[in-house]
């Protein structure tokens, strides 16, 4: 019973994936830029083991029950059915990131997941490989095998819809202040919400055109290490987003007042030349594109604004790591 354990980084989308255009393959209805962040990841080790009568799954000491057993359990069974493997896993995680809560957990999570038990399973998968079989256990997943800036392809099957590197080596100065407003899990979760406004929202055709029509100018943004230009076009695409959310019927909403303040301090600061911009996924908190040189200007002015506020830098982070034995 060979142990595998692999570690995976969170990422953020600069573009963001919102909608599956195939919920079986789970695949994309746009392209979506991320940014890999060090600080925020998640350590799984995998073993089948012929004693098992079902999956041991186990995150953060605590044993696995419902939705989240079930989600673990069917990418269990695609791992096997790919490696001929009949035998039950165990499956022990722990999560270094707030679950559920819109910083991306289910990304680092089933990257982890790929990694270790596909190498439990006698697999051994090239990065693109791996990314394909992430995507099936959550779609963001499939840009948490690479480092640094990565690109997922929408595609349009199985084969084509792959995350790739852009820029793994950052050696510019470029952070994320993630601004913590909620660490408990959301009331909607990313994949249903996605769905509603996905088959609601009249304005979501448009903001999918435009969010494909900006990916090669944030291709170039990264390539000219321009932030500013990064942060423009991240914040807009974010509040294009959660305006489909907005206009869905019934109408939701993941952002709250707190998270409002972030936003419109982010607006504030740049008044004063500071190069500051806000994304937001699924959830409230909000990140802060920004230089690591601001960082003191910035935490002053939230904790002026918002007395308490948790703010965690985050600064670009690796690719998913995979060793043999429990200890990463």
């Amino acid at each position: 019973m060979t142990h595998f354990t692999a570690r995976a980084h969170t990422n953020i989308a600069l573009l963001k994936y919102w909608g599956k255009a195939d919920t079986t393959l789970m695949l994309p209805t746009t392209t979506s830029i991320s940014l890999t962040l060090d600080e925020f990841y998640t350590d799984t080790t995998v073993w089948f083991d012929a004693a098992l009568v079902a999956d041991d799954v186990m995150l953060d000491d605590e044993v696995m029950t419902g939705k989240g057993y079930d989600k673990v359990t069917r990418f269990l069974d695609l791992v096997r059915d790919m490696a001929g493997e009949t035998r039950y896993a165990h499956v022990h995680s722990a999560n270094h990131v707030p679950t559920a809560a819109g910083l991306a957990s289910s990304a680092s999570a089933f990257a982890a997941l790929a990694g270790a038990a596909s190498r439990a399973a006698g697999l051994a998968l090239s990065p693109a490989e791996l990314s394909r079989l992430a995507r099936r256990g959550s779609g963001s997943a499939s840009r948490s095998i690479f480092g640094g800036f990565a690109q997922w392809d929408r595609g349009h099957d199985d084969l084509t819809s792959v995350a790739k590197p852009l820029v793994e080596t950052i050696d510019w100065p470029i952070q994320l202040l993630t601004v913590i407003i909620n660490d408990q899990p959301k009331k909607i979760d990313s994949r249903g919400g996605m769905q509603h406004a996905k088959a609601t929202s009249p304005f979501y055709d448009d903001w999918v055109n435009r969010s494909n029509a900006l990916v090669p100018v944030m291709q170039t943004a990264i390539a000219n290490h321009d932030i500013d230009q990064i942060g423009q076009l991240a914040e807009a695409n974010a509040l294009q987003m959660h305006a489909t959310n907005a206009t869905a019927q019934p109408a939701f909403n993941y952002l709250t007042d707190s998270s409002w303040q972030v936003i419109n301090l982010a607006t504030r600061l740049r008044e004063q030349g500071i190069s500051v911009y806000a994304t937001m996924d699924a959830g409230p908190n909000v990140k802060l594109i920004s230089r690591p040189a601001d960082t003191e200007v910035i935490t002053a002015a939230l904790a002026e604004a918002i007395p308490g506020v948790v703010v965690r830098t985050a600064t670009p982070g690796p690719s998913i790591k995979i060793v043999e034995g429990d200890q990463i």
